[in-house]
């Protein structure tokens, strides 16, 4: 069993996709073992994109992600690989180069605007799951 994080953010949170969305997830082989819906501060999105500081895109992202609620979700998959599968799953960063049938295909509208965020190494979804949820947090996880 492996684990990653995703969040669904804002813009798809807004344009009522949120079960959509967590259903193409469990449709691709994913459990979920934690998930809520809250909306981030600003220290909070600062904190958790904090390796983006330096980039000319942080301060939209983090006033993105601040915009309105989010729902972070913990996805547990049979064998080792949660993350490269969620971010196949999810599709391009840019969701006008998604391709057909991915969630940023299906959801999203730009780079910005790109319905979902999924860890991108097995280190960093440990340290994601680890902002959004306590161990108790993570039902059924082995």
């Amino acid at each position: 069993m492996s684990m990653t994080l995703t969040i669904i953010k804002p813009d798809a949170v807004a344009a009522g996709n949120t079960g959509n969305i967590l259903a193409k997830l469990q449709e691709s082989g994913f459990k979920i073992r934690g998930l809520k819906m809250m909306r981030l501060t600003e220290a909070q999105a600062k904190a958790f994109y904090e390796v983006h500081k330096e980039r000319p895109f942080y301060g939209e992202l983090v006033s993105f992600m601040t915009s309105g609620p989010v729902v972070p979700a913990a996805l547990e998959l049979d064998g080792d690989d949660a993350v490269p599968t969620l971010r196949e799953v999810m599709g391009a960063t840019n969701s006008k180069e998604a391709a057909e049938g991915t969630v940023r295909a299906l959801y999203g509208t730009d780079i910005e605007q790109n319905a979902i965020h999924g860890s991108d190494s097995d280190e960093n979804a440990a340290i994601e799951l680890a902002f959004f949820f306590s161990r108790s947090e993570l039902l059924g996880a082995q």
